[in-house]
């Protein structure tokens, strides 16, 4: 049963994520086929996958979105991180020492 209601939060989560992304990319100006491009993917449908919440953005191309999308890669890095692994970002980000 708990694992069941961890994976619907995270399912949650990723679509909130997703919106987040979404919101940056319309922001910048860009649609799906053109973030698509500037990322090198064959098809824009990676990106509508990760917008709806099916994906997530791969940890090696963090850097790659943000630049893509005009931000900072770090603060990139670290929101998505928010979305994805919320109890780790607490720990590195929110916990006091």
């Amino acid at each position: 049963m708990q694992f069941a209601k961890a994976d619907e939060q995270s399912k949650l989560m990723r679509k909130q994520a997703g919106a987040w992304l979404k919101e940056l990319r319309a922001r910048s100006g860009l649609s799906q086929i053109e973030l698509a491009q500037r990322l090198g993917f064959k098809y824009y449908t990676f990106i509508s996958q990760i917008e709806n919440g099916y994906g997530r953005v791969p940890t090696e191309s963090m850097a790659a979105w943000a630049i893509s999308l005009g931000t900072d890669p770090t603060a990139f890095a670290r929101k998505l991180l928010s979305y994805y692994e919320p109890e780790l970002h607490r720990l590195l980000f929110e916990m006091k020492p």
